[in-house]
């Protein structure tokens, strides 16, 4: 393998030796479609508290992230959905867990520039609702535009369909989801893949997020 590093943990625990109580942690998936599970159940077990959790809905009907919030280790979830979780709807209400909701197109953007060394942008979606208060506004062209501040994030945990012992991925059509953008954002990304290959498996044309 020369000078390329070979990346791969034997063990989830190993994976996630870094995670820490009041981490940051972005977590791949569409509602239930590209969820990290392996990963997700390791930091169940893990423990660790008062977790940031970047995600698009937090999970559903019980499963995914839904067990992260039955076992508190949630203090605040960012999301663009909120959907039937219910889990997360009694924990908002009683004020267990704070919430911010974050239109999805912005969700998005919020950490492809923080992945990009960019500190804040303005876009127009959000203007003139309660998404735009607290927030600078400004005119473009006539249109108002609020400013939005990058989403950096500690830890991504992203699923992928076949990785290398670089970390080069590549996804399962629309399960890449978030994934991608999240693991530019964050500091240190942790994947588990469906099938691990050696280093130069994977054609360089079709690795959708580089090690």
């Amino acid at each position: 393998m020369g000078r390329h590093r070979n990346k791969v943990k034997d063990t989830i625990k190993a994976a996630l030796e870094p995670l820490h109580d009041g981490a940051t942690i972005a977590v791949g998936g569409f509602g239930l479609c590209g969820n990290p599970e392996a990963l997700i159940q390791g930091v169940v077990q893990k423990g660790i508290r008062d977790i940031t959790l970047v995600s698009n809905n937090a999970g559903n009907l019980g499963k995914g992230l839904a067990t992260w919030l039955k076992a508190g280790l949630i203090k605040k979830v960012i999301l663009s959905y909120l959907g039937t979780n219910e889990d997360l709807h009694t924990r908002m209400a009683s004020g267990e867990v704070e919430v911010q909701v974050v239109p999805q197109g912005s969700f998005v953007e919020r950490m492809r520039a923080a992945g990009a060394g960019i500190p804040a942008f303005f876009t127009p979606t959000g203007a003139g609702t309660v998404v735009a208060e607290g927030k600078e506004t400004r005119d473009f062209a006539g249109r108002p535009h609020i400013l939005e501040q990058s989403l950096p994030v500690d830890f991504a945990l992203i699923r992928a369909q076949v990785a290398d012992v670089f970390g080069n991925a590549r996804f399962w059509r629309t399960a890449r989801n978030f994934s991608p953008v999240m693991a530019t954002a964050a500091k240190t990304t942790i994947l588990e893949c469906d099938r691990l290959v050696a280093l130069g498996d994977i054609d360089p044309d079709d690795v959708h997020l580089s090690g």
